[in-house]
């Protein structure tokens, strides 16, 4: 498996003829052989995780299907008006929230499975070739200073209910949020996340480009049940062979 970092909460994971591509909105996406069969994923409509730019890209490859989350709408005249055409939407698979659909690739079914998002949109957990990979879009504790109290419970029960529908799953590769705006609660999301799963390996993301929150993490006596597990991004690009 062979995962590329692009940028914000946007990887790359490659198992075999297959490609998923998570949340791409910009950034430099790797060259894949032709042959390939891609697969975008969009979690939620969100400027930092849905671009247009993907049915543009993928007009390069032969076989190629859009994950996307009911939230993003792509009328006809809205997609000419970009440059697109409407028949794009051919090659588009719509999914909700807390549902599960199989898609029939060349070798074999792949399984998207879906949770209900804390902000917008889905979380996505697919498995395919016995291999199971997490990516969370919005998905996260978005906890605040000044919240009320009301705020904070409605929050933390969301979250909690979400990522308890897979306590009890194995995932290979988890993509998490660990967003800096939260100040001194940054890390609360990503925590409760490790310590609620079975997680093998984790990708800190929606970073904002602020890296140092991952090293900060690593320092904090909290994290040291799974900080073997997390791996330390320093830049756009980077590849990492699991």
């Amino acid at each position: 498996m062979r995962i590329t970092y692009v940028d914000h909460s946007c990887f790359t994971v490659e198992m075999g003829n297959v490609v998923c591509i998570f949340d791409y909105f910009r950034g430099e996406l790797p060259t894949f052989e032709k042959e390939k069969e891609l697969y975008f994923f969009a979690s939620h409509k969100h400027q930092d995780h849905f671009s247009l730019d993907i049915f543009k890209i993928g007009k390069e490859y032969e076989n190629v299907t859009y994950v996307l989350s009911n939230d993003i709408r792509l009328g006809d005249n809205y997609l000419i008006r970009n440059e697109i055409d409407p028949v794009v939407k051919e090659s588009v698979l719509r999914i909700g929230k807390n549902v599960t659909k199989e898609i029939e690739t060349k070798d074999g079914i792949m399984t998207v499975e879906t949770l209900r998002s804390t902000d917008e949109g889905v979380a996505y957990v697919i498995t395919y070739q016995g291999k199971t990979i997490y990516h969370a879009g919005d998905l996260n504790w978005w906890t605040w200073k000044g919240e009320t109290e009301e705020e904070y419970e409605a929050m933390t029960r969301g979250y909690l209910t979400e990522i308890g529908r897979i306590k009890d799953r194995t995932i290979d590769v988890a993509f998490v949020v660990l967003d800096p705006r939260q100040e001194e609660r940054y890390w609360w999301g990503f925590d409760a996340f490790m310590k609620e799963t079975d997680t093998a390996c984790v990708f800190p993301m929606h970073c904002w480009g602020d890296y140092t929150v991952i090293p900060k993490l690593l320092e904090r006596k909290e994290a040291d049940a799974y900080k073997m597990k997390i791996q330390e991004i320093q830049y756009e690009g980077q590849q990492y062979e699991l």
